[in-house]
């Protein structure tokens, strides 16, 4: 198992990195309607990023509206732990009772969590 982190410098975040769907024009902008309000456009890399740094109810609610985005449209969405972004401002999984151990943990071997497919 991944060590944990163990100082401020080592906490995470969870980036959820999403790639839009080819899709008939009406369904395409119901679906960058649902993105836009929870991630931000990263024209270079053609993906949609968003952060979460604790597991409370907005965060909850913008899991929620990616996991409809991937089984309504067939949005491709990838959780990872990540260092903490210098421009983040907002909580952070840390050592302790919190979810860094799980963020760390290898959901399925050699896969880690957040890439699992979606059913």
């Amino acid at each position: 198992m991944t060590r944990l982190p163990n100082s401020p410098s080592e906490a995470r975040v969870l980036e959820a990195t999403i790639r839009t769907a080819p899709a008939a024009d009406p369904q395409w902008q119901e679906q960058l309607d649902r993105l836009r309000t929870i991630a931000s456009y990263d024209p270079e890399t053609r993906t949609w990023h968003a952060r979460i740094g604790a597991l409370d109810l907005a965060s909850m609610q913008m899991l929620q509206t990616l996991f409809d985005a991937a089984r309504v449209h067939g949005t491709e969405v990838r959780l990872t732990p990540v260092a903490v972004p210098a421009c983040w401002d907002g909580p952070v999984f840390t050592m302790g009772p919190d979810v860094a151990a799980l963020l760390e943990a290898q959901a399925d071997r050699g896969r880690p969590l957040g890439q699992l497919p979606l059913a």
